[in-house]
């Protein structure tokens, strides 16, 4: 009989969260990994104190303490392998039917637009076009066709810069930070009767974003101001874990000593 115990533990599951600014306010769309990697590679750059102007002539000049400069944080990126399989949705496609129909093409579609300008939405464009044709047609229904011309190729206005949404890696409480993919890599491994993939392996590269690659906070959007938050939590706890081994250490050094 049972009685609603168990001794295996909870299992949190990986997500990325996006946080789209096409409509009011960031909405989160969260992309939850299916299965957790196995593994995931970390990489930590080290300041070259020969690649940047200033800072190479310490080198040069022969003081110490160049050796040891690190004007910031060191950059860090990460690379990890997903796992996606549709094949569990479609044994009960009444309550899958998006998984039915085009298997995992969603979630890959999903994590692809991380990587699209946010105005080249399909949503995005529409309103702009419905903006456009209302311009036009409240400058023909006021005769002033010749006017906004003129004012139109009088004051050429520079093209917007796109952005890519804001994007949290979250990987357990204790690492939640904002990252910008890096790289994409899409292995379609079996396909539907209508050739929309139900098993693929994508393989993405992540950096993390600090506070400075983000405005200040007078011109932050809501999103950005989320993900320094979340930057701060993270590298706080991070040394706090940091200052606990200081008991491991101490273990260690009773241990050296010989008496």
């Amino acid at each position: 009989m049972p009685t609603g115990y168990s001794r295996s533990p909870k299992l949190l599951k990986g997500a990325l969260i996006e946080f789209s600014e096409r409509f009011i306010g960031p909405i989160p769309n969260v992309i939850v990994f299916q299965y957790n990697p196995e593994s995931m590679t970390r990489t930590l750059e080290v300041w070259n104190q020969n690649s940047g102007g200033a800072s190479g002539a310490d080198s040069s000049s022969g003081n110490d303490t160049s050796h040891t400069a690190q004007p910031f944080d060191p950059p860090e990126s990460f690379s990890l392998a997903l796992e996606l399989d549709a094949a569990d949705a479609l044994e009960k496609p009444d309550s899958h039917p998006v998984a039915f129909l085009s298997g995992v093409a969603d979630r890959i579609a999903a994590m692809e637009m991380l990587l699209y300008p946010q105005g080249d939405s399909l949503l995005g464009g529409l309103l702009g076009s419905v903006t456009g044709s209302l311009s036009v047609g409240a400058s023909v229904g006021g005769s002033s066709i010749g006017g906004g011309l003129g004012s139109a190729s009088g004051g050429v206005q520079p093209a917007s810069r796109g952005t890519v949404p804001v994007v949290l890696f979250v990987w357990g409480p204790g690492r939640i930070v904002p990252v910008r993919l890096t790289s994409f890599t899409v292995e379609e491994q079996a396909f539907s009767p209508l050739l929309y993939p139900i098993r693929a392996k994508v393989n993405i590269g992540l950096k993390i974003l600090t506070p400075k690659d983000f405005p200040t906070c007078s011109d932050r959007k809501l999103s950005e101001d989320l993900a320094v938050m979340a930057f701060k939590f993270t590298r706080k706890q991070k040394e706090v874990l940091a200052m606990a081994n200081l008991a491991n250490s101490v273990e260690s050094i009773l241990g050296m000593l010989p008496f």
